[in-house]
């Protein structure tokens, strides 16, 4: 069974830095897309970026797009997002998800959460301003 835990979480000020980890057991990262999306309270569900485990290409949404990164660590088959200048808007419950394998374009896998096979249960970030 594939699961999906995120950490790294947790109360940042405004200009700080959280990373977050995506820690996949029962899957190896072959021929896979992770993602990471976000949800704020009365929000929908929005995604933030993704990264191919075939290539390593990278794809970002606008708003974070310059301030995140999202990276493989292969040897313990996890996933990391670092946020640096974390603003106040980027307050969310944040998750990761996986396609596998991958068979979506990534603007697509961004824009259509019904694309993602499995999910994790989420992470709080909150940024005070």
């Amino acid at each position: 069974e594939v699961q999906l835990v995120e950490s790294g979480g947790g109360l940042v000020q405004a200009g700080g830095s959280l990373r977050l980890s995506c820690a996949a057991s029962g899957v190896s990262f072959d021929d896979h897309a992770i993602g990471w999306f976000r949800q704020a309270p009365g929000k929908e569900r929005e995604g933030v970026c993704c990264i191919s485990s075939t290539d390593g290409s990278t794809y970002y949404a606008d708003s974070v797009k310059g301030r995140f990164t999202i990276s493989y660590d292969n040897a313990k088959n996890t996933v990391h997002l670092q946020m640096n200048s974390l603003k106040p808007e980027d307050t969310a419950v944040y998750f990761c998800a996986a396609e596998v394998p991958r068979r979506s374009n990534f603007p697509l896998l961004l824009g259509l959460r019904l694309l993602w096979d499995y999910w994790g249960q989420g992470t709080q970030v909150t940024v005070s301003s």
